[in-house]
């Protein structure tokens, strides 16, 4: 597992974030003991001693290149006076040795790693230690009033979600905002066509959960008549002027349709509620605001009839400043304005200090003109941030966005529940056993867990292939391989009759190589955690993982557990067994996955 590069990266990049986290970490421990030996050989604080992996060791320090440089000397000779100074790995390394042009190569002792999995076993945490706080607003799923939820919306949910269960655990103070499009001019369109319905033929229709066809309806009758044209073209300034009668019919639709967004919410167990909601028209007071406030400043030009800002280093095809526009030349505002005044109020009104917005890659330009103008009006202020994590599409088999038979978009409840019907046919294959109420819950757990793992085990910025027969194998990185480890490891102690907190007090002994290798996989889930945080990429904490199943596995059949021998090797080995449970446990919860006990 230390050969896998984002364990140097948690190192290199994240100092200040690593150093507040729980010393579980051997390659922290190390970094720590060794910057001491390197700052006295610098004569100054602040030395970086480069921790690498290695495929020779545990561990490489590659600091002395760069201070050679520093000091003018040879590296291999600042390597070995570093090497000097290293009273300090005495507990931690079992060699350190000069190699190459002057790297330390550097093994941990079986002690160190045993003492410091004993340390991991008693923490409920499992070495995943706390950062200082931040303000932390998550934008996120995103549906629109009227419609249904579709494939569409499955990226953004799950990451989304994903990306809030991590940064609360870590200690930040996360802030979810759902920004429902719940706005505009469609809106006169579907409050006409509700009012044709009736009221209570219109509810009937939408609480079955047909809210697309219902805005296909009015799509309908609004491009083939007149006279529905102009009513709704009437109603929408009646909507915007704040007319009662207006709002309550509208109020009627958002909510229909957040009973739909909380069913799937429900299902796909995501953490959004109605708290959440945080919709277009929420800004709506605030939009005449950003023009005032960009005119005050000075920065808003004339561009076609138009109210525009001209960020610097954008243009056009032509190769013509490109503007973001603020305000039509009708005196109408759109996304820009909306979006100007949400980082306003998330940095005004909530005082958050860093704004996440989990939207899909097209939309790249357009947020980054948005927050570049932010910038420029001082709204956006360092140290406080706004980042936009990107991700692709969901593709079918013939790598196009993908869509149901009828070729519209595959609504998400669909989705889900032929995830969970597929689930359940898998497992009662394979565990006819099983009752069929157990059966059910396991299936949604795998189900569900299937299609939110396939997603996130991408990288985000990827477009990936929807596959069913892949999503759902035991085989390979997927979640019912996951989920079948952390099973099977239930399943030991069940043979065992043994209770798996009677062994968490127990020191393992690292004998075999797999029983190393197994310790040294457990002691890199705090790195893992931190990596995936500092990218905002969940699928860096997938990777891990299901190196860490696959390093059990190793372990398992190399390592027999429960066979006769001596006691101290079997609750040895048991203890290992309890922690990787634990981990593919909390690591899968941070992903927003149920871990089964039988499968």
């Amino acid at each position: 597992l230390l050969t896998n590069p984002l364990v140097a990266t948690s190192i290199g990049n994240n100092r200040e974030v690593m150093s507040s986290q729980t010393s579980t970490d051997p390659l922290l421990i190390l970094s720590s003991a060794l910057q001491t030996a390197f700052e006295a050989v610098a004569g100054r604080t602040g030395v970086d001693p480069v921790i690498r992996s290695s495929d020779r060791a545990d561990a490489q320090a590659n600091g002395a290149l760069g201070l050679a440089k520093e000091l003018g000397q040879n590296p291999r000779q600042v390597a070995e006076a570093v090497l000097a100074e290293c009273a300090g790995l005495a507990g931690i390394c079992s060699s350190v040795e000069v190699a190459g042009p002057g790297f330390l190569n550097l093994v941990f002792s079986n002690d160190f790693l045993s003492r410091l999995l004993n340390q991991v076993a008693g923490d409920p945490r499992l070495g995943i230690g706390t950062v200082p706080s931040k303000r932390v607003v998550i934008d996120y799923s995103a549906p629109n009033v009227a419609k249904e939820m579709h494939v569409g919306h499955l990226r953004t949910t799950v990451i989304g979600d994903s990306l809030v269960r991590m940064l609360s655990f870590v200690g930040h103070e996360v802030i979810r905002e759902n920004h429902i499009g719940d706005w505009g001019t469609p809106f006169g369109m579907l409050i006409e066509h509700l009012l044709d319905l009736g009221e209570t033929q219109a509810a009937d229709h939408l609480s079955l959960g047909d809210l697309d066809g219902f805005y296909k309806q009015a799509r309908t009758k609004f491009d083939a008549d007149e006279t529905f044209q102009d009513r709704a073209r009437s109603r929408v300034v009646l909507l915007q002027s704040g007319d009662a009668e207006t709002r309550r019919l509208w109020n009627l639709l958002v909510n229909l349709s957040t009973h739909h967004f909380n069913a799937v919410y429900k299902l796909l167990g995501v953490l959004l509620t109605d708290d959440d909601l945080m919709g277009e028209s929420a800004y709506n007071d605030l939009l005449p605001q950003v023009v005032t406030r960009l005119d005050k400043l000075g920065l808003l030009q004339q561009s076609a009839g138009a109210d525009v800002v001209f960020p610097p280093g954008y243009t056009n095809r032509e190769g013509e400043p490109l503007p973001l526009i603020v305000q039509k030349g009708q005196g109408g505002f759109n996304y820009a304005t909306s979006d100007l005044a949400c980082v306003i109020d998330r940095v005004e009104r909530l005082q958050a200090d860093l704004l996440l917005y989990v939207v899909g890659s097209p939309q790249a330009q357009h947020l980054a003109m948005v927050f570049d103008v932010a910038r420029m009006a001082g709204w956006l202020v360092e140290p406080n941030e706004a980042v936009h994590v990107a991700f692709g599409n969901v593709l079918g088999s013939d790598r196009k966005i993908m869509k149901s038979r009828s070729g519209d978009p595959l609504k998400f409840i669909d989705l889900i529940e032929e995830a969970v019907a597929r689930a359940d046919a898998a497992i009662a294959a394979k565990n006819p056993d099983l009752s069929e109420t157990e059966r059910h819950e396991i299936a949604r757990m795998v189900g569900i867990g299937s299609v939110k793992y396939a997603d996130l085990s991408t990288d985000r910025v990827r477009d990936y292939v929807f596959d069913w027969e892949r999503m759902l194998s035991f085989d390979g990185n997927t979640a019912p391989y996951l989920q079948y480890a952390h099973a099977r490891i239930c399943s030991i102690f069940r043979r065992a009759d043994t209770s798996r907190v009677s062994v968490r007090n127990v020191v393992p002994t690292l004998v075999e190589p797999q029983e190393r290798e197994l310790a040294l996989a457990l002691l890199a889930f705090n790195a893992a955690v931190v990596d995936t945080i500092d990218k905002y990429s969940p699928h860096r904490l997938c990777t891990y993982l299901y190196d860490l199943a696959t390093t059990f596995t190793a372990f398992y059949e190399h390592c027999p557990v429960l066979k006769d021998g001596y006691e101290s090797t079997r609750q040895s080995r048991l203890a290992l067994c309890d922690l990787t449970a634990r981990v593919l446990h909390q690591g899968l919860a941070l992903l927003g996955i149920e871990t089964p006990e039988q499968m």
